[in-house]
């Protein structure tokens, strides 16, 4: 099969394209005929080699976390697919490699594809879709009537993590840029701030949740913002001490990632509100209650663009600038 794989750590180095093994399946994984990919910071910054001591990838490794495509072969102790089903996933850490025409996911992280959506649009959810799932669902309990604010508004995550935040009774702020004000605002949001223009600690007040994906600048500000009691989930760090335990991570490495996050946890403490950092993981049953708001037509995929199979390394430099409204697909069938 083709793929797109990272021979070593480097920086916005091109991808090379290869003929590679068609993955087998284990005895708990479906092989997925990869339609379409969707295309993450996150696939950039492994690329670089950011989360080498987290994520202990053997090189060569092929990138690629989400995926819409046909099931063609399961293991033997599969029984929620069959060949010939539509299905979507975000695949499970040391396990991804969607910029393929094959991978194997496991069936718990797999969901069948929603109805009316096609490989792209349905490629585009997964990780975006379970990032806001578990920020605001899992880890925030996010309720009718709280207010939050997310930043990023017209991003993959964010435009996503509105419609949802709505959907769940929030009153949302939001940030983006001047082109995006309109997008972001018909996506549900309350109350939208034109970062180019305005300074967000300027209009927003006593907030219950802050979803924080951009810098430490931003994140001092945003917690500001928030009021005594309130929440800051961070999806772009610092990693904190919950998370290091989690990901059974060595003693030096959780020594070091709770220094990493000592100053915002310490600013957290004296203004009375509480910072977490996430790092979302792949499940197929949260994906079937996303893909149950889709069919609702509650949320809707937000798409910015769909590159061919051969210009993936095109769609990742897209993704990287950081200019993209929604979502940014390599179509691979």
């Amino acid at each position: 099969m083709k793929a797109f794989v990272v021979d070593r750590y480097q920086k916005q180095a091109p991808l090379r394209l290869a003929d590679l093994p068609t993955p087998q399946p284990r005895e708990d994984e479906v092989l997925v005929e990869v339609h379409a990919a969707g295309v993450n910071l996150l696939d950039a910054k492994l690329r670089s080699g950011e989360f080498k001591l987290i994520l202990p990838y053997r090189l060569p490794l092929i990138l690629g976390h989400d995926v819409a495509g046909v099931v063609v072969k399961v293991g033997t102790r599969v029984r929620q697919f069959q060949p010939g089903d539509e299905v979507y996933a975000r695949v499970d850490d040391l396990r991804i490699g969607t910029f393929a025409e094959f991978v194997a996911v496991k069936e718990a992280s797999l969901a069948l594809k929603p109805k009316g959506l096609t490989m792209e649009e349905a490629a585009s959810i997964p990780l975006v879709g379970l990032t806001a799932w578990q920020a605001l669902v899992e880890k925030a309990h996010l309720k009718k009537g709280q207010k939050v604010f997310i930043q990023a508004g017209s991003g993959g995550v964010g435009s996503f993590a509105i419609q949802l935040a709505k959907h769940l009774g929030a009153t949302v702020a939001a940030t983006t840029g001047t082109t995006n004000v309109e997008l972001v605002k018909g996506l549900g949001a309350d109350v939208v701030i034109d970062y180019k223009t305005q300074d967000f600690e300027d209009v927003l007040r006593d907030h219950d949740l802050v979803l924080n994906s951009q810098d430490s600048k931003t994140l001092d500000k945003s917690l500001r913002v928030l009021q005594r009691g309130g929440q800051l989930i961070s999806i772009s760090g610092p990693p904190d001490p919950e998370f290091a335990r989690e990901s059974g991570a060595p003693a030096f490495l959780r020594w070091a990632v709770r220094l990493l996050s000592a100053g915002v946890r310490r600013k957290a403490r004296r203004l009375g509100v509480r910072y977490g950092f996430l790092f979302m993981k792949a499940s197929g049953s949260q994906l079937r209650e996303i893909t149950e708001l889709i069919e609702a037509g509650a949320i809707r995929p937000v798409m910015d663009r769909v590159f061919p199979f051969a210009l993936t390394n095109e769609a990742l430099a897209y993704v990287e600038a950081g200019r993209a409204k929604g979502k940014v697909v390599v179509s691979v069938k």
